[in-house]
């Protein structure tokens, strides 16, 4: 379901508004392409998720580095051509190739996140530089959590990789999109696809915790071999019956499950 998304807000998380989030629930099954409607369900009902989170990536031995350096994701994330330098096979070359076949940019969430601010400006506390730059890097490093566990950027992609994140990032906000995909759709998988959700969540529940992840260090690796340093479950165990991929014209889209592609060498 929906454009690209996980607890990737930049700021401080307060209060909880049902009232607000279900309506953006509404809006988003209306319009899936509507990013912005996923921050606003997740700032609305984040309450203390984010700082739980923060606290939890501080606790890491991985963090210290990254705190003290701060570096900023989405620079390098921006940067196509040092990107498409890199080795063919690598995370980096697939995060390439997975931005430029959906039409995607690095700046696509960073324009959605701000135009949901606008709108929950109320519920959000302010915060201090770190905690705004660990938001920022969870919030860029979404992409880069499609590409290592393999969900693409359909319907169905974007349901699995809310039910991993919710597993790896818990939020209510998370917790009530990805009740609504297994509601809602795909709508004529009724039986399979909430299974299928479930995987994707245990899926989440057995990777160590990605946050402290020093994703531009991983860039220039081959895919399988980063997959199996953040001890990612590789798509065939996670999904023996195949990645769900949501084929046809939204509310008639049928489910098909495939065989991961070989990652070229």
């Amino acid at each position: 379901m929906a454009g690209e998304t996980m607890e990737h807000a930049s700021a401080g998380r307060g209060r909880r508004d049902w009232g607000r989030a279900l309506r953006a629930v509404r809006g988003l099954i209306a319009d899936p392409e509507r990013t912005d409607l996923v921050f606003e369900i997740l700032d609305s009902l984040s309450g203390p998720a984010f700082e739980r989170s923060y606290r939890r990536f501080c606790d890491t031995p991985q963090s210290a580095r990254l705190r003290t350096e701060k570096p900023i994701l989405i620079d390098r994330l921006r940067d196509h051509e040092g990107l498409a330098a890199l080795p063919v096979g690598s995370l980096g070359r697939a995060y390439l190739d997975f931005m430029t076949r959906g039409g995607l940019s690095a700046d696509g969430l960073v324009e959605a996140e701000q135009i949901a601010t606008k709108q929950t400006a109320s519920l959000r506390p302010e915060v201090d530089d770190e905690h705004e730059w660990f938001g920022n890097r969870m919030r860029d490093a979404h992409d880069l959590w499609h590409v290592v566990t393999g969900y693409g950027m359909d319907d169905a992609g974007e349901g699995g990789l809310l039910a991993f994140t919710l597993a790896q990032v818990p939020n209510a906000g998370i917790a009530l999109i990805v009740g609504a995909a297994a509601l809602v759709g795909p709508w004529r998988d009724r039986l399979h696809w909430p299974r299928y959700l479930l995987e994707a969540w245990h899926r989440g529940r057995l990777t160590p915790d990605l946050a402290p992840t020093a994703w531009e260090e991983l860039l220039p690796l081959p895919l399988a071999e980063v997959r199996h340093r953040l001890g990612v479950p590789s798509p065939a165990r996670a999904h023996p019956g195949g990645v769900a991929v949501a084929v046809g014209p939204r509310r008639e889209q049928v489910i098909e499950y495939r065989q991961p592609v070989a990652i070229p060498a």
